[in-house]
């Protein structure tokens, strides 16, 4: 008993109090992220987002370059809009696979 006490306090100063569930792998993969285009590049097909923390991707918020694939999903926007966006690791590389304006 007495050894069992010290560990059950180290493991609930080890939990965070604000750890929120994980979504299950299969709605991870299929969640939407949030974002502002701040550039395109129909030429390279790539685009520059200002996003919100990407789930599927363990990503916080910051603002970076993706390829786009297929590249006709850049007409879909134009810089400022804010947008919903799917984005995965194709081949090492960081892909917006989906993209719309948020309504």
């Amino acid at each position: 008993m007495r050894k069992l006490i010290p560990l059950l306090v180290a493991l609930a100063i080890a939990t965070p109090l604000y750890a929120q569930p994980v979504p299950p792998p299969a709605a991870q993969a299929s969640v939407m992220s949030e974002g502002v285009v701040r550039k395109i590049d129909k030429a390279t097909g790539k685009i520059t987002l200002k996003h919100g923390p990407i789930v599927n991707l363990d990503m916080p918020g910051m603002t970076m370059v993706f390829r786009v694939r297929p590249p006709e999903l850049l007409n879909a926007v134009k810089v400022g809009d804010t947008v919903k966006f799917h984005a995965e690791s194709v081949n090492g590389t960081l892909t917006v696979t989906e993209i719309r304006p948020a309504p």
